[in-house]
Order: structure tokens, then C-alpha cells, then sequence
């Protein structure tokens, strides 16, 4: 962290839920030379400083996509790589998150993990699980149409017991069946590296987020490049399908 102080935003302006996808770190370290595995571990330390400063900045969830569901895909070398760097970040980190009072969750398919990372993911939600500062919310092994299609097996099993009529599966049903019950959509959902699509993330809760693009990769996600953004945004004019509303000035 650059030690400067934090930019005043007006807290109307300053999203309450903001997602991530966190792309670019194997370009960044070919970019330089170096394995890709220095890009994960790069990426790691921005991972870190964007939860400082949303916190700062008073937002209430962060969730970033740690690792899809399809990256199982990827070369055995980085895959073991970063397995070890989610178990180093959580044995490391969790401590001073916890001091912190940042709450810990886990969406994505549990059913298939072994070994020991489980046993962490689940040691990290429950150690903070009575924390009441900022939700951060890792999507690991996470696919939104998994997601959906885990969500319609549970709702479609309690139609076939009696307990659910088949008109009863409403909207507001569905939100409170998949992976993020209880949490609010996102606002703005960030992708960095100048891609521009959400590749399986978030896409019944990303329904009316503002999209932003951003060409820095991962590795390069400071905390001025995380103020720029929350700036765009409060330039947004959201309207949710009906009519603009006033939107205030930042800093106003």
C-alpha cells in the first residue's frame, strides 16, 4: 500500500458489492520472462491489497474468482501451483483476516474437492464466520451454469417430493438456492486484462451489474487502478430497467 490517503468518495456512489475476475497473471510473468507461476504469486499480493481497500472504502462484499471450474483443465504444474498458493494464502493470511474482522465465504461445487483443500476453505469460513466487517467471497471452483444446473437438481428434487409446487419456483426462489443465498448482486463486476466477457462467472447475479473492462492485468490491480474503477462507477447511471436517477458527484 502506498501509505497515501484514501480518496473521499461519496458513500452513495461507492458500490456495496463488488466482483472480480482476476485475469491476467500468466501474461504478466510471460510478459517479463518469467514462469507463469510467478504471475499466480504476484496476483496473490494484489488479492491482498484489494481486500484492504475495499474495506476502506466501505464495501460491504468482495468476491473474486480464485479458480473456475474449468481450470481443472490447465497443465497438472499450475494447477498443483496454485492449489498451493490458495492453501499458503489461507494458512498465512487467515490469521490477520480474521483480526481484521473479515468474514470468509466459499461459493462453488464442494462435492468433488479432496484432500486438504476443503478442510481449509471450510477452517476459513468458520473461523470468521461471526465477523461483521467485509464479506469476502472466493468463487472456487465456480462455473455459473454448474451453479444453476446444482441449484434446478435441488429445486427440481423438492417438486418430485411434493414439498414445492412447480409455480413456486420464482426468481427470488432461485437467488435463494444458488451458491450466493443472502448476498446481495453484485453492483460492478471487474474484469482486468482487457478481456471482455464473464467466462462462466456470476451470470444470473450479474443480471443488471455495470461491466468494466480494464486493461491492467491482475498482477498490475493496485489500489489507485481499484479507486479509478469505483470512480467509473459512480459515473454509472443505473436504472434496473426503468428511468435514470440523479446520480451525485463523487466527492460531492
Amino acid at each position: 500500500m502506498s501509505g497515501q490517503p484514501m480518496q473521499e468518495f461519496n458513500p452513495a456512489n461507492v458500490p456495496a458489492h463488488v466482483a472480480i475476475i482476476m485475469d491476467g497473471n500468466g501474461r504478466w510473468a510471460n510478459a517479463r520472462g518469467l514462469p507463469r507461476t510467478m504471475g499466480h504469486r504476484k496476483g496473490v499480493e494484489a488479492v491482498r491489497g484489494a481486500v484492504k481497500t475495499a474495506a476502506e472504502l466501505g464495501i460491504r462484499y468482495l468476491t473474486l474468482f480464485a479458480f473456475s471450474s474449468e481450470n481443472w483443465n490447465r497443465p497438472e504444474n499450475e494447477v498443483s501451483d496454485l492449489m498451493g498458493l490458495l492453501k499458503a494464502f489461507i494458512r498465512r493470511d487467515l490469521a490477520d483476516l480474521h483480526r481484521e474482522n473479515v468474514r470468509i465465504r466459499v461459493i462453488g461445487d464442494r462435492s468433488n474437492l479432496s484432500g486438504d483443500i476443503l478442510p481449509l476453505l471450510i477452517e476459513a469460513e468458520e473461523t470468521t464466520i461471526a465477523n461483521s466487517g467485509i464479506t469476502v467471497i472466493i468463487a472456487f471452483n465456480y462455473g455459473a451454469r454448474d451453479e444453476l444446473a446444482r441449484a434446478m437438481r435441488h429445486l427440481a428434487e423438492h417438486v418430485a417430493a411434493g414439498r414445492l409446487r412447480p409455480d413456486e419456483i420464482t426468481p427470488e426462489r432461485i437467488s435463494a438456492t444458488i451458491d450466493t443465498a443472502g448476498v446481495p448482486d453484485p453492483d460492478l463486476i471487474i474484469r482486468t486484462s482487457g478481456e471482455e466477457r464473464l467466462s462462466n462467472f456470476l451470470l444470473w447475479q450479474g443480471a443488471y451489474s455495470e461491466l468494466l473492462f480494464i486493461p491492467e492485468l491482475w498482477p498490475d490491480f493496485t489500489r489507485e487502478t481499484f479507486l479509478a474503477a469505483i470512480e467509473q462507477y459512480a459515473c454509472r447511471e443505473r436504472r434496473f430497467g426503468g428511468l435514470a436517477q440523479p446520480t451525485l458527484a463523487v466527492g460531492s
